[in-house]
């Protein structure tokens, strides 16, 4: 069994199509008036962006402390380019510049409250030692 979608809760729909398009290689295949959108990801993965709207709510939703998402690179450049492509995004919170983290390398930022991962596949690193 293979998880293939996830539905990820935010405010701004259209801002977490970009990020999600622009810089995490996704895919549009339709949004609902900016309250609803589905992206796909190299026709594997479904992400499912749903808009705090459809839950009559207009706040940034919460999430549960250390609930994250992340996305495995190559290598430390892979994840370097991706740093300085979003460190000046000005909706997205960085925390810090990449660094070793656990057994890998990487960097945590936000949208809105949703923190993201970006790091080093860390089953790369352990095949290799």
């Amino acid at each position: 069994m293979e998880l293939n979608h996830i539905n990820l809760v935010v405010k701004d729909v259209d801002k977490a199509v970009e990020l999600f398009s622009t810089h995490m290689g996704f895919e549009l295949i339709t949004n609902r008036n900016s309250k609803m959108a589905v992206m796909e990801n190299n026709k594997k993965f479904a992400l499912v962006i749903w808009g705090q709207v459809m839950n009559n709510e207009e706040k940034i939703p919460d999430y549960p402390e250390n609930f994250h998402i992340g996305f495995y690179q190559e290598d430390e450049n892979a994840v370097h380019h991706i740093y300085h492509k979003i460190k000046d995004e000005p909706h997205l919170r960085v925390e810090s510049v990449p660094k070793k983290m656990r057994n890998t390398f990487g960097f945590y930022f936000y949208f809105e409250n949703l923190m993201i991962e970006i790091s080093v596949n860390p089953f790369i690193i352990l095949e290799n030692q």
